[in-house]
């Protein structure tokens, strides 16, 4: 997008403009253009037609999005999928769309501009923008809470692989999955350790949602679902705990009541699996200390560094044994009963 080279007044620029970059994303993610062109190129005016929309406005977008390697255009407004834009299939190997649909959306780009609130007084953005805090108002906007139930399933995903590559999980008799949405990483686990069987816990409108993609698996028969409030009790009787992008969306009074709720159930020898980032020393990782700020605009949680995470841990009855990094830019961060 640079139109000055490498200039410094460029490179920020083009930080500056970065949403233009992510809206467009989430117009040819809606409207599945990925999809329509998984089998070979077409023009503008066969997608515009495919989709319902206006030809030259449509075209607009493509073109832009062509000029950073989402697409190629060829004579005659024709335009192909790159291997950025195969991310947004939704049969991608590593998909991507759902997440640009959902970041679109207009409750998550509005709490966005709120960021300036947040910084002033240290309370979330969401509320700010909404008047509740993100689960609140999930639970009385359906659609939109499809769109992030969509967007977390395919962020498991993308991750599964890596993570399990990672860490063994066929050690393990029982997975229990706390907060694990509706199973996408638990029937990755399962699926990959035909002797494990798994529970999955989340609230119980989430969990609706969850026998398809185990039974889609095939592993539907070793998996139990269970729906209720982690900030009550987790079901008992795992040698393992799985919170995956749990913690991270709460403070540390929260996040601590969730994980004393597993103290309680987990066995004497299981073990802890927190699988989140893990924030790096000053001027790296820019990807986990984003996430960061997103944490404090939509949840009023926070990422936290390992000596933070050991601080937790501690607090709630387990000791941190270990953090891996992986290459989907996560951490586990393991924990045994202390």
């Amino acid at each position: 997008m640079q139109a000055g080279g490498d200039r410094p007044s460029a490179v920020l620029l083009d930080m500056v403009n970065g949403f233009k970059v992510s809206q467009a994303l989430h117009v040819v993610a809606t409207f599945r253009i990925a999809d329509i062109l998984k089998n070979g190129p077409l023009s503008s005016d066969d997608l515009a037609a495919a989709t319902g929309t206006h030809e030259r406005a449509l075209y607009r977008v493509l073109r832009a999005l062509a000029s950073v390697g989402v697409f190629r255009e060829d004579a005659d407004r024709h335009f192909t999928l790159t291997p950025l834009g195969h991310c947004l299939r939704s049969d991608a190997a590593e998909p991507v769309g759902p997440w640009a649909v959902y970041i679109g959306q207009s409750e998550y780009w509005q709490a966005w501009g709120h960021l300036l609130d947040s910084v002033r007084t240290g309370e979330h953005a969401f509320r700010y923008a909404h008047g509740m805090n993100t689960w609140e108002y999930y639970g009385c906007h359906q659609e939109a809470a499809a769109a992030f139930d969509h967007a977390m399933t395919s962020r498991s995903r993308r991750q599964a692989d890596v993570v399990l590559n990672a860490c063994d999980f066929g050690q393990f008799e029982c997975v229990v999955d706390v907060g694990g949405g509706r199973g996408a990483f638990l029937a990755a686990i399962l699926a990959k350790h035909p002797s494990v069987r798994g529970v999955l816990f989340d609230q119980p409108n989430v969990v609706e949602g969850a026998a398809e993609v185990l039974r889609s698996s095939g592993v539907a028969d070793r998996c139990q679902i269970a729906g209720g409030d982690f900030f009550e009790a987790v079901p008992s009787g795992g040698d393992a705990y799985v919170l995956k992008f749990v913690l991270h969306d709460w403070e540390d009074g929260p996040a601590g009541a969730i994980l004393r709720n597993c103290r309680r159930a987990i066995a004497p020898k299981g073990r802890l699996l927190v699988i989140e980032s893990a924030i790096s020393p000053p001027n790296e990782g820019a990807a986990g200390k984003f996430l960061d700020l997103t944490m404090l605009v939509h949840t009023g949680g926070q990422e936290r560094t390992r000596e933070e995470w050991a601080t937790l841990f501690a607090a709630a009855g387990f000791r941190l044994v270990g953090a891996t990094p992986t290459e989907a830019q996560v951490n586990i961060i393991e924990g045994v009963p202390a």
